[in-house]
């Protein structure tokens, strides 16, 4: 008995639950073998949560028992919101006393039993389906007669207790790793064992260490996989080039930063006799050297991704092949694959080929001696690099075309700061820059996407299993909420219908360019989009404007790349799937699809810890300096204030004495009460550096003065409406509302009324400024959080479930009156 025939059986719309023996009449299963299948088939259902008993020892599907399964994310507080299993559906909040034991991570049934406001479900975790963490990062604290360990995770919430005999070695101070023994049950907590001490918490390295063992990124290779390493030669074969196109004739080089030393992709461009480019993108033939099911294969599939931590890298695959045989070298024999890409004069694509080739690149080129001969004509670099100094030149031409295209075509082009930090040899930041985007990098950006749109393109008319890069359109409602927020500054964004094309979103950030709020109006619409991940199907992808994309050109360090590349192998190989491999594709592509997310989801979070981490530690040395920032977030409870370094740090809404301060949700300003003064996104203030605490990554900043003081007067020019069509044109109510000079909407002076008498009230009573951090909030996109969205949402999180728990005591006095 397969177990996809029982979950379609009872996902059936006639079905009721049923016993075992019921489900045995209705299978008709005829003998005792048949029927024990079936018991185990049930429990091993029933195990992963995928089917549930009831009491009354009947079987059905979660969904259908008003059951949901998912992850549970929990706060610090103690409550938790569940992610479903099934992706678009709501989270489902879950108040403190109904957790049932369930920790951060675990994957839970939940039943959902009411609304909380809203769309906001609510429920009561019903079982643990799957413990999500068996090991905790900590720091271990020493008492008298009994030890425990506080979680670097706040959101596990609870410290885990560590017995005499557990102790393994462990002295205060210590941060060690320990394996979870008992979990928690009622008032309990946890019991742990240490496992690993991986020293000081004060130590240098110790606290990179820490974050790598909470995310659970392998860094040693196990010895089979380095075995299989070394087993590959140094140099191609005569017999590999076989049934390759020789390519080591054709002017190509590599380009990437200093200090790279994977070169996974190397370019070449020459104009044709029609007048056409020639584009060729060719690809380490990684898949060559990692086969299907190897070791190698294994442990690339298991870390999913290399993880670029600020002072160190963890590798997807062992150096001897990512800086040796795989890594496109100057002047020596690689294996690759190739997409050909003949485009014409504005940049369309005519034909291309994608094919194995053998290559030999001329030079490795970096983006600094690139951007210096084309943009500053660095005549002792063009001396040197003379013979390709003319397909430099080409490949800037045809890099400003592709991405002229793209823009025309509506793809969001986001321009933020990117930070570089400087470490010394203890860990200990001493700079932190920006990493630079020339012309350099944007040739190979254009050239790296116009090769993974050709790829994806193919594979999909082709109908056949492949790896999709796919980024859907946002959620319509964190859509509408920027749509209304942009109104703020003087614009207005026309969709049709709940959409918006791209094409309205790039006109905006045209717009913006180079005025005060491009930073925060790229910021709040990057926090309103869905996050890009990868798929079995062809869904699109929204920020670049394509219907098809794929990841291609990364196969050293991303494991999708990897599948992409042996998907080619098959195809050219064999144009059309046999059945079992067919079979075999269709089942294990969605699998490797939303497993590399994970892993990217783990790698980024990995990486903006560590990068958080540093800048305390950075801004820990300059308490009570001065700093000019920009206003980057408007909350209820403060303001967070990001300086040019990109360092971010809350001024708390205590620290605003000066008067009583109300949030504005969708004006996205704190504005006083009695003076009118505003804080908004994109203000510009003087902070002072007044605490800074490195194991909560947080950093606490005071005002001490701000550029041109803004009062509260209300939207006071015309909008500018983008509608994607062209530009900006003028509304005509917007025009009709300039002449008349209207004044604020009966509804708005109401509102404020009711404000001035609820703040008036809240004094009398001593609440005072404290309950201000009580207001609404606007839920920040976990996608696109910026570097401390993590305090945002923690207190975010707090805000939404006080907010529910009024609402749930309000509705239980309600009760009670009648």
């Amino acid at each position: 008995m397969k177990e996809q025939d029982i979950l379609a059986f009872m996902r059936e719309q006639a079905y009721h639950p049923m016993t075992v023996k019921e489900l045995e009449e209705a299978f008709g299963l005829a003998d005792s073998e048949a029927f024990k299948e079936l018991v185990k088939t049930l429990n091993a259902l029933e195990e992963r949560g995928e089917i549930v008993r009831t009491r009354t020892n009947r079987y059905g599907v979660p969904e259908k028992m008003n059951l949901v399964r998912g992850r549970l994310q929990s706060h610090p507080k103690g409550f938790g919101f569940v992610i479903p299993d099934t992706p678009g559906e709501d989270d489902i909040y879950v108040h403190a006393n109904d957790m049932n034991g369930a920790m951060h991570g675990d994957t839970v049934l939940v039943r959902v039993e009411k609304k909380t406001g809203g769309n906001r479900l609510e429920g009561r975790i019903i079982r643990i389906v799957e413990r999500g963490v068996t090991e905790v990062v900590g720091t271990f604290k020493d008492e008298t007669y009994y030890a425990y360990v506080i979680p670097d995770e706040k959101r596990i919430g609870r410290d885990i207790f560590i017995p005499k005999t557990a102790y393994n070695g462990a002295v205060d101070g210590h941060k060690v790793v320990v394996r979870i023994v008992r979990y928690p049950e009622g008032r309990a907590n946890p019991e742990g064992e240490v496992i690993e001490i991986l020293g000081h918490k004060n130590d240098p390295g110790v606290d990179i260490l820490s974050i790598i063992r909470k995310y659970g990124l392998p860094e040693a290779f196990p010895a089979d996989v380095l075995a299989e390493a070394e087993a590959v030669p140094d140099e191609i074969s005569e017999e590999e080039i076989k049934g390759r196109r020789d390519l080591r004739d054709r002017m190509m080089v590599t380009i990437d930063g200093a200090d790279a030393k994977d070169l996974d992709d190397a370019v070449s461009l020459e104009k044709l006799p029609n007048g056409n480019y020639l584009l060729g993108v060719h690809i380490a033939d990684v898949s060559y050297y990692v086969r299907e099911h190897s070791a190698l294969d294994q442990e690339a599939y298991r870390r999913g991704t290399s993880v670029y931590l600020v002072d160190r890298v963890i590798p997807m695959l062992p150096h001897r092949l990512s800086n040796g045989i795989c890594s496109l070298n100057p002047k020596v024999d690689r294996l690759t694959i190739t997409c050909d890409m003949e485009l014409d004069a504005e940049a369309n694509l005519v034909t291309y080929d994608i094919y194995l080739s053998v290559i030999r690149t001329n030079e490795r080129m970096t983006y600094t001696d690139v951007r210096k001969i084309l943009e500053e004509n660095d005549e002792a670099l063009i001396e040197r690099y003379s013979e390709l100094v003319p397909m430099f030149r080409l490949m800037e031409e045809l890099a400003r075309k592709l991405r002229a295209k793209r823009m025309r075509r509506g793809a969001i082009d986001f321009d933020f700061r990117e930070a570089k930090i400087y470490v010394n040899e203890e860990g200990t930041p001493t700079e932190i820059g920006f990493r630079t985007r020339s012309i350099a990098e944007s040739i190979i950006e254009e050239f790296m996407l116009a090769a993974n749109e050709t790829v994806a393109e193919h594979f999909h008319w082709m109908k056949q299993p492949f790896m999709y890069r796919v980024h859907e359109e946002p959620n319509p409602e964190k859509l509408m909420a920027f749509m209304e927020f942009v109104t703020n500054f003087g614009y207005a964004v026309r969709g049709k219908g709940n959409s918006v094309h791209p094409r309205a979103l790039q006109q905006l950030l045209e717009e913006v360019k180079g005025t005060p709020e491009e930073v925060i109006i790229s910021t709040v619409m990057l926090r309103s989009m869905k996050q890009a991940r990868y798929d079995a199907e062809s869904l699109g992808h929204y920020g670049l404007a394509t219907d098809f994309y794929t990841h291609f050109t990364s196969p050293i360090r991303r494991y999708p790349d990897l599948i992409v590349h042996r998907r080619i192998h098959e195809w050219l190989e064999n144009r059309e799937l046999s059945e079992k491999r067919l079979a075999y594709w269709v089942e294990q592509m969605p699998i490797i699809a939303e497993h590399a997310s994970q892993r990217e989801r783990i790698a980024v979070d990995a990486e903006r810890e560590t990068d958080d981490l540093k800048k305390a530690e950075y801004m820990l040395e300059r308490i009570g300096e001065e700093f000019e920032g920009v206003i980057s977030g408007v909350t209820s409870f403060g303001i967070f204030v990001e300086l040019p370094n990109t360092i971010e740090g809350l001024v708390h809404i205590s620290y605003l004495t000066d008067d009583y301060y109300h949030y504005h949700e969708k004006a996205y300003a704190l504005i006083g009460e009695r003076t009118g003064k505003q804080f908004r996104i994109g203000d510009v203030v003087q902070v002072r550096v007044s605490n800074v605490n490195v194991d909560e990554r947080a950093i606490d900043f005071e005002i001490v003065g701000m550029k041109k003081p803004n009062t509260f007067r209300g939207r006071e020019r015309t909008p500018k409406v983008i509608d994607g069509r062209g530009g900006e044109r003028k509304g005509k109510r917007a025009k009709e509302r300039a002449a008349k000079q209207e004044k604020p909407h009966p509804a708005v002076l109401r509102k404020q009324r009711k404000q001035r008498r609820q703040t008036e009230a809240a004094r009398q009573t001593g609440a005072g400024q404290a309950d201000a951090s009580e207001g609404d909030v606007v839920p920040l996109d976990e996608a696109a959080e910026s570097p401390t969205t993590r305090q945002k949402a923690f207190w975010e999180d707090l805000i939404r479930a006080k907010k529910s728990k009024k609402k749930h005591v309000a509705g239980q006095a309600k009760r009670k009156r009648r």
